[in-house]
């Protein structure tokens, strides 16, 4: 039997990653070379739902916004977090040699994440009745 050598074993995958970008190039290359390359006002124009534009686009916003994008994308994460462990939570006393451990290990995740939903609670950035200006 004859060996390859280990980097042999990347060729199947070096091969999908030139059609995949052969593929994208190809086809934005025939969207270019195809399309219509008119240039009209109305097409430069910024598209609001139909609605003219107002005032300057570089507006400022508050920083609730952001603040509520944090948090979505931390209670997020924790959802991610919380899959593979549901998943293999029947198998975790074999895994761990321990009964309760993966239970008890999730709990003080949770409470992390009580702590921070009080936190924030109390710091009443979900309030938005309340304007309180930039936080």
């Amino acid at each position: 039997m004859e060996t390859h050598p280990y980097t042999w074993n990347y060729i199947p995958l070096l091969l999908q990653i030139i059609v995949a970008v052969g593929m994208g190039a190809g086809m934005v290359g025939a969207s270019w070379l195809i399309g219509r390359h008119r240039t009209l006002k109305t097409k430069l124009e910024a598209y609001e739902c139909g609605i003219p534009a107002e005032g300057n686009a570089r507006g400022r916003f508050s920083v609730r916004f952001y603040m509520v994008a944090m948090l979505f994308i931390l209670f997020d994460v924790e959802a991610v977090f919380m899959m593979p462990w549901a998943v293999i939570y029947r198998q975790l006393p074999k895994i761990t040699g321990s009964t309760m451990f993966g239970f008890w290990e999730m709990l003080v995740y949770l409470g992390f994440i009580a702590v921070g939903l009080f936190y924030i609670l109390k710091k009443g950035i979900l309030n938005w009745a309340m304007d309180k200006g930039d936080l």
